[in-house]
């Protein structure tokens, strides 16, 4: 199955908005960090139902949000929940972003990244359409030392790219992007329950499950264009 037709299907069903929910726990964060200014252009790869440029659009003041997804559906579900002229969403290939170089100041990625068929040249393809001093963040759970998100693997029928941090860091850097930063971002959104009520059905213990959330959260690697 191809990325497209994994996510038309979870758009159909309407897992966007599910989608959704479960990454603002910790995409707020690494939102209210970009250092987006008034009027700036920000591309949103991986858009899925476009809460990210929504957010941008209302706390930062973004100038325009351009929302990419290999999905038509997930595209075209990210249009109809948006009532801003500056709002727009396009399908598109992260291997040949549709953008000139040095067009834009920020990227932004949550969750999507792994699914780059060449993620080597999609950081590349980015590096080429940031701006001198543009930002790229890119935010995932799906990481190799997130031990409990390795599972995800077996439900996805599209092959997804496993990296550690360091990986990370490497691969931002030969495609031509300084690491500004990188950290893990807790989700203290979810709550565990007491030891007493452990196991539960998703998790043996609760030390894992305050493991998952509470340490590993979501790696934010922030890179900035030369």
């Amino acid at each position: 199955m191809s990325v497209r037709e994994e996510f038309d299907a979870w758009a159909q069903d309407g897992r966007d908005r599910g989608m959704e929910d479960r990454h603002w726990h910790t995409a707020k964060h690494a939102l209210a960090r970009m250092p987006v200014e008034t009027g700036e252009t920000v591309v949103d790869l991986g858009c899925g139902s476009g809460y990210a440029g929504r957010a941008l659009r209302e706390t930062k003041d973004a100038g325009r949000v351009y929302g990419l997804d290999g999905s038509p559906e997930m595209a075209r579900n990210a249009q109809s929940y948006a009532d801003d002229e500056a709002l727009g969403y396009l399908v598109g290939d992260f291997d040949d972003l549709p953008f000139a170089t040095d067009s834009v100041d920020h990227v932004w990625t949550m969750e999507a990244f792994y699914y780059a068929q060449n993620p080597e040249n999609t950081l590349r393809e980015v590096a080429r359409i940031l701006r001198p001093g543009g930002t790229f963040t890119c935010a995932v759970n799906y990481y190799e030392e997130n031990v409990h998100s390795h599972e995800w693997q077996e439900y996805i029928e599209v092959d997804m790219t496993l990296w550690s941090a360091a990986d990370y860091r490497e691969a931002f850097r030969d495609a031509g992007l300084h690491v500004a930063s990188q950290d893990n971002v807790p989700d203290r959104d979810i709550d565990i329950p007491p030891a007493d009520e452990f196991p539960t059905e998703d998790w043996e213990t609760r030390e894992a499950m305050v493991e998952r959330y509470r340490t590993f959260g979501t790696l934010v690697t922030v890179g900035v264009a030369p």
